[in-house]
């Protein structure tokens, strides 16, 4: 029995010891509430009583014992607070509900496998690191995780393939090396429509796991439209799956105990990269325990934008993930009876069902609910619809649905500009388009003024390059400030993350959300970490955010779409978007030793394990960003850079003030050699004026002839603690 497991043990024995001396039965217990905890242990008691030892055993669900001491089992509120008493216990913590955040993104960051660049042929193509996918499980069938020309699997390698329900030991491979999955504390409703097995019933994983380190699949496509080779960033890594989410929803359900058992065995297998396509509240203190073994973990954003103080995942020690869009659209041609065209976009295609390209005649809906149809024929007609909310999502919903209830031939929906495109899908093969609000006035001023208006819808066609503005923010993507630090800037990096067609299940689809930006970041970690395995997560997390771009290849800044549309800036992106060829030689990078995340965030607390009482101010902590969220007297921060590139180099300082803020580094030039590859500069902020302001955002970039290392700062002057910025 390994000495953690004997410590939940024990723990569970002190907590049956309470029980008893408050005189709590079998039948009390049974009849309370049961929820899932978990539990962290700082050391072992040395109480045994062995006659209680099985019965304690039944309330635990899972034991945390490779990165970190701890366990998670089923108990009452009251059962709890006992537990969290006891001197052997840092923390015991309610388990929460996870859920998931859901071709020519290779070839728009770089990446091109037909013409690969130097850091695909260095790295040989992510070939035996490991990433492990946290997620809905995989479908081992999928094209996408052949295993053909693969080698042996790596000697390091110590997971398992756990069989069960549709799946058996030969569905691992030489690409799927190892699969679990994680159960206890899921609800029944959700395992029962679920494969008891790694298998993925969902989807969702099969996404994240093609996307990250698929293996390249000639000639896909969704029904023809964005056609290419599907692959993975990583194509040669291999992939180990790790079931922690369920059920065939679209958020899918999971909690905080199945994630954490999946990131303690994902430790021990030897995974070197570990990517959570999840957005939670809580900020998984397994996911330290990852880094500190030198695993670079990557979270979902979430998909709450594009309201700020929404990002989700915001620990200093993982890469939070935002998506953007690339060079891609889906353009589709509306043609009016008068012969205007206009120009809409979509995912039609001429499905079984479908009408074809014919003029058919165009109403007005309105809202295009049934109240405001109110028994309008618009059987075989053409039904324009009308959303000025900010987020059209649901009238959208309820709008396709009533339409084509009512036997309507098609649907052109307007909204403002908005990531909405990939629900175009759920139209299976009808004609629907989207349009934006001028174009809707002028459709709707044709109708008004024609006799018999008419409209005719061709399928969608794709195209991608330079015509398209990008890259851009998605609007869904989740923003900052992070509410739990806000002196620390999340999110980090954007990744493709709109419209991304991987594998799912034996086909191909369209997926968008964080969920798909995160597994581009992972099958990059995957290249850097095969080229630099010496390199630390926060090595590698700097290298990602100094060398993105904030602006497309013509200089244009990045756009960040919401409402309005505006400049992109750091709460919106982090460093910018990914550039993997950047990333592989940055010049410099900022180094963290994990034991350092300790000093400045207290984790060993009796109430949360959130890490959010913060010791020392965490813009000190040496991380590729500066926030100062209450700058009011003059204020310095150090930083230190190791030097990763040519072993001579000078290096300028180039500062981007925040607006109303004065910014000074001291020394503003840095000079490298044989002895001296690290170096340590200061950084002041002093505030030009006395107000309650709001963030302002600036940079610092440390440049040669070679070179370019920028990190964004954010930085906002106050006057008052707890002000309420809601007027």
């Amino acid at each position: 029995m390994t000495h953690s497991i004997q410590t939940s043990i024990n723990c569970l024995l002190s907590l049956q010891s309470y029980t008893k001396k408050e005189k709590w039965n079998s039948t009390l217990v049974s009849a309370a509430r049961l929820h899932c905890y978990f539990v962290s242990l700082c050391c072992s008691s040395e109480r045994t009583d062995r006659a209680s030892k099985e019965e304690s055993l039944s309330s635990i669900i899972y034991n945390y014992k490779h990165g970190f001491s701890g366990f998670a089992a089923m108990l009452t509120e009251e059962q709890a607070e006992q537990l969290a008493e006891l001197p052997e216990v840092i923390s015991v913590q309610r388990s929460r509900r996870y859920k998931t955040t859901t071709t020519r993104s290779w070839d728009f960051l770089g990446l091109d496998y037909q013409n690969p660049s130097e850091l695909l042929r260095r790295s040989k193509y992510g070939e035996d690191i490991i990433i492990g996918i946290v997620d809905t499980g995989i479908w081992p069938e999928s094209r996408s995780f052949s295993d053909q020309d693969y080698g042996p699997v790596p000697a390091r390698w110590k997971g398992v393939c756990q069989v069960g329900e549709g799946w058996g030991s030969n569905n691992c491979s030489r690409k799927i090396i190892g699969a679990r999955f994680y159960h206890a504390g899921v609800d029944e409703e959700d395992l029962r429509i679920d494969y008891l097995s790694p298998r993925d019933v969902n989807g969702h994983g099969t996404h994240t796991a093609s996307t990250a380190a698929g293996s390249v699949v000639e000639a896909v496509s969704f029904h023809g439209l964005a056609a290419g080779t599907a692959r993975g960033g990583a194509p040669r890594a291999r992939i180990a799956v790790y079931k922690s989410v369920w059920g065939r929803a679209r958020a899918g359900a999971g909690n905080s105990a199945t994630v954490l058992a999946a990131i303690d065995d994902a430790i021990h297998d030897g995974v070197d990269v570990l990517s959570l396509s999840l957005g939670t509240l809580e900020n998984s203190f397994g996911a330290l325990h990852a880094v500190q073994k030198g695993i670079t973990v990557l979270y979902a954003a979430a998909n709450f934008g594009p309201a700020p103080q929404l990002v989700r995942n915001t620990a200093p020690w993982v890469i939070t993930v935002a998506a953007s869009k690339i060079d891609r659209s889906f353009p589709t041609v509306i043609t009016l009876g008068d012969k205007r065209q206009i120009v809409g976009q979509s995912m039609y295609y001429e499905g079984n069902n479908s009408s074809g390209s014919s003029f058919r005649l165009l109403v007005d809906g309105g809202l295009c609910t049934k109240d405001y149809l109110n028994g309008t024929d618009v059987k075989g007609k053409i039904v324009l619809c009308i959303s000025l909310e900010i987020s059209p999502l649901v009238l959208f919903q309820v709008a396709l649905k009533t339409v084509l209830s009512a036997g309507a031939s098609g649907l052109i929906f307007a909204q403002y500009t908005t990531d909405l495109l990939g629900i175009t899908t759920a139209c299976n093969g009808t004609a629907c388009v989207l349009v934006d609000v001028d174009t809707a006035n002028l459709i709707s001023s044709y109708i008004r003024d024609a006799s018999s208006p008419v409209a005719k819808i061709e399928p969608t066609r794709t195209i991608t390059g330079e015509r398209v503005l990008a890259p851009k923010v998605a609007a869904f993507s989740s923003r900052g400030p992070s509410i739990d630090y806000p002196d620390i800037i999340k999110p980090d990096i954007a990744a493709p993350g709109s419209n991304i067609l991987a594998a799912m299940k034996d086909q191909y689809q369209l997926g968008t959300g964080t969920s798909m930006a995160t597994p581009h970041v992972a099958g990059i970690v995957a290249l850097l970490k095969a080229l630099h395995p010496d390199w630390s997560p926060a090595a590698v997390k700097s290298a990602i955010i100094t060398t993105a771009s904030v602006t497309d290849k013509r200089g244009i800044p990045i756009l960040a779409e919401g409402m309005p549309r505006k400049i992109a800036d750091p709460f919106d992106y982090g460093g910018g978007n990914i550039d993997p060829n950047s990333a592989a030689d940055p010049g410099l990078i900022y180094d963290i030793d994990p034991s350092d995340y300790t000093k400045f965030f207290g984790c060993t607390i009796k109430t949360s394990v959130r890490c959010n009482a913060t010791i020392l101010r965490g813009y000190h902590l040496n991380l590729p960003s500066i926030s100062v969220p209450d700058l009011r007297h003059p204020t310095t921060v150090s930083r230190t850079v190791t030097n990763v590139g040519e072993v001579n180099a000078v290096y300028h300082a180039e500062t981007q003030s925040p607006p109303g803020v004065k910014m000074v580094v001291e020394p503003s030039v840095l000079v490298f050699d044989v002895a001296n590859k690290i170096h340590t500069f200061k950084v002041s902020f002093s505030p030009l004026w006395k107000l309650q302001g709001d963030y302002t955002f600036g940079s610092l970039t440390w440049h040669n002839d070679k070179k370019s290392v920028r990190i964004p700062i954010a930085v906002r002057i106050t006057i008052q603690d707890f002000y309420a910025d809601v007027a």
